[in-house]
């Protein structure tokens, strides 16, 4: 049967072993995973079920983990994931959104016929597909595991990628700069935003001639017109008028590795105050870029950035930057360290961000982002799209 992985066995082990050491040190003998991106880095499995319970198991004591997901789901696993045919475990669908069964009984019966030895076991308590009637039938069925939390466990582990990793992230950064393009190009005085968002998804998914693209953990962000204050804003059907600002945030996909984009675009000539901002921002970033190297903490960064826009009169109270990597959605953020005060993560090589230091008053926002790569004694752009 062909086979979907896109990591060898040993890759795989490797970040298994890095799990269980901070499984170790925190005293835990089983984990349960339902995050669908730590799932993904530490099997392979791909595919759209996380709207249904499923999770991977991972015993200290074990070389392979386990898969649990909807029966219907197993062969997906066996196309994409490097586990063997037995460690994949399935519920029938009976238990698919039922509201007298739960798909955890399953599990948990399986836990107690065979994994009675285990006593700690770890789950991720913040997970967005993690839900509380999930934990519930879980502790009332396994009554003699204890839970603890082990939210970022697994997110901590990714934020160091290898170098096939960062070779996924290129070739979505890649991909990011054609659907940039094709969003600048479709902003035009009378172009509705919603076409501007099917020229950057129809190039996000078309990629390019040697690889194609896979589907972002979120959609085109497109706050247009006097819109960009709200930086979260999609699409709406309204035609652009001479002069109207367009933010585009996006971001380039493959093998579910992300490398995110945003430009500030004007139908036309932008207006003094759209272009004194973003004189700001851009002089921001490019300061920031120049001083990232490994040993800088998140929040000296982010110092750099507060220093360099209050020259221009401005401030930002919140965060400029996160880890960026593997995702589903609802986002493509890792969670883990983000540019701003207080986080004193300290940078190391093959870490990657996504530096959004957009700036948004109260009735216009211009937001201008890079994707980055921390190298040995600086980073390297994951995108290149001038700003």
């Amino acid at each position: 049967m062909r086979s979907l992985t896109l990591f060898s066995k040993n890759e795989y082990l490797e970040r298994i072993t890095k799990v269980k050491k901070k499984m170790e040190e925190k005293g835990l003998d089983v984990l349960f995973i339902s995050d669908p991106a730590n799932i993904n880095y530490l099997t392979g499995y791909d595919g759209w079920s996380f709207y249904v319970p499923q999770m991977v198991i991972v015993f200290l004591e074990e070389d392979e983990p386990y898969w649990f997901g909807r029966a219907q789901d197993v062969n997906g696993a066996r196309a994409t994931s490097w586990l063997s045919p037995c460690r994949l475990l399935s519920y029938d669908d009976e238990y698919v959104h039922s509201r007298i069964k739960h798909p955890m009984e399953v599990l948990a019966s399986w836990m107690k016929r065979y994994k009675t030895k285990v006593k700690r076991a770890g789950v991720e308590m913040e997970a967005y597909y993690f839900s509380p009637r999930a934990l519930q039938r879980l502790e009332r069925k396994c009554s003699w595991l204890r839970f603890n939390d082990a939210h970022l466990l697994v997110n901590e582990v990714r934020m160091i990628k290898s170098n096939t990793e960062i070779m996924y992230m290129k070739k979505a950064g890649n991909i990011a700069e054609l659907a940039m393009e094709a969003g600048y190009n479709a902003v035009q005085e009378g172009a509705r935003v919603c076409d501007v968002a099917a020229a950057i998804s129809q190039a996000q998914i078309s990629g390019t001639a040697e690889f194609g693209g896979d589907y972002p953990a979120i959609v085109p962000l497109l706050p247009a017109g006097a819109l960009t204050y709200a930086p979260h804003i999609s699409w709406t059907d309204e035609a652009l008028k001479s002069g109207d600002p367009v933010i585009i945030e996006l971001a380039g996909c493959y093998g579910r590795y992300h490398a995110p984009l945003a430009r500030t675009v004007s139908a036309n000539k932008p207006n003094d105050i759209m272009t004194r901002l973003a004189e700001a921002v851009t002089e921001g970033i490019e300061t920031v870029l120049d001083q990232i190297k490994p040993g800088l903490s998140c929040e000296e960064i982010e110092q750099l950035w507060q220093e360099t826009i209050a020259r221009h009169g401005y401030c930002k109270d919140s965060r400029i930057g996160y880890s960026i990597g593997v995702n589903y959605p609802p986002d493509w953020g890792e969670h883990t360290a983000s540019l701003r005060p207080g986080d004193k993560t300290i940078l190391e090589p093959n870490m990657a961000f996504h530096l959004i230091p957009g700036i948004w008053l109260e009735d216009v926002g211009v937001e201008i982002s890079e994707s980055f790569v921390v190298t040995e004694e600086g980073c390297e752009l994951l995108c290149r799209f001038p700003r």
